[in-house]
């Protein structure tokens, strides 16, 4: 969907984009551990080149102007690679196309990595195929709350709510949802699936013991490396 890159004729233009691109720093991990805000989406590109793109909502937004009226497109995206990893994005421009690159570049500067176990009492399997414990996101009004689910559940969520959890590498889930004002609404797609991302980015900052994240089956991220 986002114009091709090519990383080798990349020229990084901050001080973490050169550290990755000479080899300094090789993880993701690093990246987000230190609080590093990334600037270049080609810092995203390097450290996870196996990420994955996809449209949640296009919308064409018209506005009033003395010269007339001018229409530009608002897109949100979401990126992941569907094991840990997840970004939502928007981007705005007067054509799809340009619009489509700019959410899924803005997708990319907002990468988080994912919580995920089994914290569902009905299943214990000690397997990341859930979230490990109740966590809350909201924006706007609209507010979600993602619960554990046992394995075989499946994601029991709205649809843009679904695409973010797949796209993190949530297997198994419920949700409660309040807020929005329609089904089917622009605004509550977009603020459902902003919502879900916050929901897990929240999982980030849950503390416990390391007894009870063993028990759990929680991993950080990719589920072969753990954390």
């Amino acid at each position: 969907m986002g114009a091709p890159r090519s990383l080798e004729e990349w020229e990084p233009k901050t001080k973490l984009g050169r550290m990755v691109k000479e080899g300094e720093i090789k993880s993701i991990d690093e990246v987000l551990a230190q609080g590093w805000r990334i600037l270049e989406p080609e810092i995203v590109d390097w450290l996870l080149p196996d990420l994955e793109e996809e449209v949640l909502d296009v919308n064409m937004v018209q506005k009033m102007h003395k010269s007339g009226r001018r229409v530009r497109f608002r897109v949100t995206v979401v990126v992941g690679n569907r094991d840990g990893y997840v970004g939502v994005g928007q981007g705005k421009a007067r054509e799809v196309g340009p619009a489509i690159r700019a959410a899924i570049d803005r997708a990319k500067l907002n990468i988080i990595k994912v919580r995920r176990g089994c914290g569902s009492w009905e299943c214990g399997c000690g397997r990341p195929h859930s979230v490990p414990f109740e966590v809350t996101g909201k924006c706007g009004s609209v507010r979600i709350t993602l619960k554990p689910a046992p394995r075989g559940t499946g994601l029991v969520a709205g649809e843009a709510a679904q695409k973010v959890l797949e796209m993190a590498g949530i297997e198994d889930v419920w949700t409660k949802t309040t807020g929005g004002k329609g089904k089917g609404e622009t605004r509550t797609t977009i603020n459902f699936a902003k919502a879900t991302f916050d929901a897990l980015r929240n999982l980030i900052y849950m503390r416990m013991r390391p007894e009870e994240a063993e028990r759990l089956g929680i991993v950080s991220g990719r589920a072969e490396e753990g954390a």
